[in-house]
């Protein structure tokens, strides 16, 4: 049996894939260890961000650099970048003989001892399936309170920025019985808060994939159906998704937040630009009316919904005014969080050809302030929490809170890390505690565990 060791880059996808691999790969008799012991070492990498390819390739040579008199046997690149550079990678090193693409990943752990006792072969699955394919179980760890469930896989958007159509394929929706097994299996296994995974979760059974299996009469709900089977599953505290798209939220997508007690206040709605034009151009399949109106629609179903976003700046042909409606859209959609970065050109994608590129000083001098709003909104709204009372489901001992002795961190509804004070050291993992929030961080919360004097003196 091998030892390996698991590097991730990327989204949360990618650190739900590298849990399922590493739970799989111990399932087949292999132990994990450190990366200066491991023979088997997998790279899980993402490519929607500038240069991913670089920062592969560069740790490939690091691991052998650090490691000549002890090389690790097998060397693999899995993910989007190992997709869009395919068997490329083979020739950095004789240790590298394993590339595989999203869609190839559930093959990997079975190709371990093969690749092992053959020094001399190399491996791709870069292939594409043209349906979702189920993964192995692994074995039944526990999970933890929370826990993650990828529902589909792919899309089918384009936007012209971007590059995951070509490294994650076209959209595939899960089975309803599969999704519904697992996540009963990860409520049995401890967690009681759900995060429901993919590239456009509310697109969720609108691909071919799944049109086809209606016509067959299997079970394929829409994603609100969706929602509610799962919010409805015993044991379960809290749902999370991420992330959907703006132009297939739906009525009853929204209404959703206000008629489900387990689906948390809080979404992470991409917004891009807040400029119609910039939208137009990117693909996005809205503009900046129809994303406000979504906006005020869930808020009129859930007052007090977190918003998230992700802003892309210095899109080729973006101009002040345009940076100026993104900086006003951010102000009026009050959001709590963002993801902003600039523009880079990935390869495929059409943006690729636009030749009215943005200089990248003048790219970070808007990133900057965008990031300095962002900062701004989210201490106000943080500050306005002060005082005020919520649930916070505990996942680790804190270390932020020394002046507490004890402190534990975790989520409330609302997406927010929240360290809460306790009198005496315990255990208190996966527990639901009220809390009285005390002093607001930069970017977290700081509580003590509500009394009834906190009760009373609201």
């Amino acid at each position: 049996m091998a030892t390996f060791q698991i590097l991730t880059f990327g989204c949360q996808m990618n650190v739900n894939d590298s849990d399922w691999l590493a739970n799989v790969l111990l399932a087949h008799g292999h132990h994990r260890t450190d990366q200066n012991a491991a023979q088997c070492i997998f790279l899980n990498t993402c490519s929607v961000r500038e240069k991913p390819e670089q920062k592969v390739r560069s740790t490939v040579q690091q691991i052998l650099n650090t490691r000549k008199q002890n090389p690790p046997e097998l060397i693999a690149v899995l993910g989007c970048v190992a997709q869009q550079l395919g068997e490329d990678f083979f020739a950095l090193s004789p240790r590298l003989r394993l590339v595989a693409g999203p869609d190839g990943l559930p093959k990997v752990p079975g190709l371990v001892d093969e690749l092992l006792a053959e020094p001399q072969l190399k491996i791709s699955l870069l292939d594409f399936t043209k349906s979702y394919e189920e993964r192995e179980e692994g074995l039944a760890l526990p999970t933890g309170p929370t826990a993650y469930v990828n529902i589909m896989q792919g899309c089918d958007n384009f936007c012209t920025y971007c590059i995951v159509p070509f490294t994650r394929g076209r959209q595939k929706s899960r089975s309803f019985s599969a999704i519904m097994a697992e996540c009963r299996r990860k409520i049995a296994l401890g967690a009681c808060e759900i995060t429901l995974l993919g590239q456009n979760v509310n697109a969720y059974g609108c691909d071919r994939h799944a049109q086809q299996a209606r016509a067959r009469g299997e079970d394929f709900p829409s994603f609100a159906q969706l929602l509610r089977e799962i919010a409805a599953l015993p044991g379960l505290k809290r749902l999370r998704y991420t992330s959907p798209h703006p132009k297939d939220m739906r009525e009853e997508d929204i209404a959703a937040f206000g008629c489900l007690p387990a689906l948390c206040p809080q979404l992470h709605l991409p917004l891009q630009s807040g400029s119609s034009r910039v939208l137009a151009r990117m693909g996005r399949g809205y503009d900046r009316e129809r994303y406000a109106e979504l906006v005020r629609g869930l808020r009129h179903v859930r007052s007090d919904l977190a918003l998230s976003t992700d802003i892309i700046v210095g899109f080729p042909g973006e101009n002040d005014a345009d940076l100026e409606a993104t900086l006003s859209l951010m102000e009026e959609s009050q959001f709590l969080s963002s993801f902003s970065f600039c523009y880079s050109d990935r390869p495929g994608a059409r943006a690729v050809t636009f030749l009215d590129k943005i200089p990248k000083d003048l790219q970070h001098a808007r990133l900057i302030r965008v990031q300095n709003l962002q900062d701004e909104l989210q201490k106000q709204l943080l500050q306005q929490r002060v005082g005020t009372s919520t649930e916070v489901l505990l996942e680790t001992p804190s270390r932020r809170w020394t002046r507490a002795g004890y402190a534990w961190q975790g989520r409330d509804p609302y997406g927010t890390l929240v360290h809460v004070a306790f009198e005496q050291e315990g255990e208190h993992q996966g527990e639901l505690v009220a809390a009285h929030i005390t002093e607001a961080g930069s970017h977290c919360l700081f509580a003590h565990r509500e009394t009834a004097n906190d009760r009373n003196d609201r």
